[in-house]
């Protein structure tokens, strides 16, 4: 069996996928349990069932975690070297031939690299092809070139293309074979080397296009995505004990925003209303939360955890989400001086 292959080989590299230096760390926070490159093993998987998934990679195959595919398919799998475009258009082609494109690169090298080939070669034609970015947010030390802070603002106003930010390895697990199921393009942040696992304490399971309350509260109401969630879930149990009750909702599909879900839970009782989210404040899931609210004519307190409007520092990643407001220990004190 490939998936056996697959453990294997993900346990020989496990060093070298997850030992990274504080600038390029995963966000796992202290307390979490953590699941190793979960995005490669599900779409080894999803390969084992499916004959028609092929795996891509702009020259990033070991930091995306596509080389647990490459490895277990390497008749299936395309190394395009760097030319980023390249791959996009090439992926739009493989799903005109009926295949199942999943093509991996960083977040902002999709972005804003590989804009409009996406839009031409894949969005506009409806292709099934699926765009998968690693190094979402702030996720990284080594500056504006690697931080994918807009992607999520970049590919939201693109047509045809579901957007998507998961919380951890469970949801990752999940969300493989979820969109391979859904014909038509897809963009997915996901998070890579050893990955939070967080979501099954609560019961989780993702569903393309839903939002999902985690915990119910009285006292604020946080809508978070991304690893937001896992840091929404952490202050709740934080501000509970200075008696802040504390529900948060999670929203993986930020298009199409699940707006009926996102409007109900924000209307229930005089809550604090926290968007929560690892992008910058513009164009991103706060300002979607917004726009719907406005429109279903609800106004209540509303506040935005979100990366500022400017190219981010370099530096040591711990200390990068605490300067800018994302960390757990940030999001905690944002909430106390709100309330």
């Amino acid at each position: 069996m490939n998936t056996t292959v697959a453990a294997e080989l993900d346990r020989r590299s496990e060093t070298q996928s997850t030992g990274a230096p504080a600038i390029i760390a995963s966000s796992v926070d202290e307390g979490h349990r953590t699941i190793a490159t979960p995005f490669g093993k599900a779409l080894v998987a999803l390969a084992d069932e499916r004959p028609e998934v092929v795996g891509m990679s702009a020259d990033l195959a070991k930091y995306t975690d596509m080389h647990i595919f490459a490895q277990a398919y390497p008749d299936r799998f395309y190394q395009v070297g760097m030319a980023e475009q390249l791959m996009a258009t090439a992926a739009g082609g493989l799903a005109k031939e009926g295949f199942i494109p999943f093509a991996t690169t960083y977040a902002t090298f999709a972005a804003r690299r590989c804009y409009d080939f996406i839009s031409q070669g894949i969005a506009e034609q409806d292709s099934n092809v699926k765009i998968i970015g690693g190094l979402p947010g702030l996720t990284t030390g080594y500056g504006p070139s690697h931080q994918a802070t807009d992607d999520l603002a970049i590919f939201r106003a693109m047509p045809n293309l579901t957007v998507i930010d998961p919380c951890d390895a469970l949801e990752i697990e999940q969300m493989v074979p979820a969109i391979a199921s859904h014909h038509g393009p897809v963009y997915s942040r996901i998070l890579r080397g050893n990955v939070p696992l967080v979501l099954d304490e609560y019961g989780y399971k993702f569903e393309l296009g839903k939002a999902k309350l985690i915990r119910d509260g009285r006292d604020v109401l946080i809508i978070a995505t991304g690893f937001m969630t896992m840091r929404a879930l952490d202050a709740a149990k934080e501000l509970s004990r200075d008696s802040v009750d504390v529900a948060v909702l999670h929203v993986p599909t930020l298009k199409p925003l699940d707006e009926e879900t996102i409007v109900r839970e924000a209307s229930r009782g005089d809550r604090l209303v926290v968007v929560a989210e690892n992008h910058t404040v513009i164009g991103g899931l706060g300002e979607a939360v917004a726009g719907a609210l406005i429109r279903a004519e609800h106004a209540p307190r509303f506040r935005h955890i979100g990366l500022p409007d400017q190219f981010l520092d370099a530096g040591s990643l711990p200390v990068l989400q605490d300067r800018y407001g994302i960390s757990r220990k940030a999001v905690v004190e944002s909430i106390r001086n709100w309330l």
